[in-house]
């Protein structure tokens, strides 16, 4: 099933996403992941939101547009298809990711994906996976997933 793909434009958006301390790392990219929220989208089971950004670390302004080049070119083959819809998701480029071979790059979206439950399969398991984690976030208070290890937040 493709799912519709929107771009997250507004910093409050990035933020948010980047709030719930849920993201995964790989050599090639940063993934953050947050449930989109209700009334944001007028159908959230169709559509994922993804964002995009380097920072100067990355190197100058040639360089970090041909990382955000190369990162929306590895969504527009990954996450329609393979990822779960109703979350928001940020993709965050790495030193490596200019450079990166395409295939790694791709490897590593699906990597990330897979870490974070959020990886589509045919059965749909990792759809009932993403929504059983919710239901634990809600009942067990404020558990992350933070670069592949769970902890617990207290207020």
């Amino acid at each position: 099933m493709s799912h519709t793909v929107e771009i997250l434009k507004r910093r409050s958006e990035f933020l948010r996403v980047a709030s719930a301390k849920r993201s995964f790392a790989t050599p090639g990219l940063v993934l953050q992941v947050r449930e989109t929220p209700k009334g944001a989208v007028d159908a959230p089971h169709a559509t994922i939101r993804v964002g995009y950004t380097a920072s100067k670390k990355i190197g100058n302004a040639v360089t970090r547009n041909r990382a955000r080049r190369r990162l929306r070119s590895v969504v527009a083959d990954t996450l329609p298809t393979m990822a779960i819809a109703g979350y928001d998701y940020v993709v965050i480029a790495r030193f490596a990711s200019p450079k990166r071979p395409y295939t790694t790059l791709l490897r590593d979206m699906k990597r990330a994906l897979k870490q974070l439950s959020l990886l589509q399969s045919s059965s749909g398991k990792a759809a009932n996976k993403a929504v059983k984690q919710g239901e634990q976030d809600k009942i067990s208070g404020d558990t992350f997933l933070n670069q592949g290890k769970s902890s617990t937040k207290t207020a």
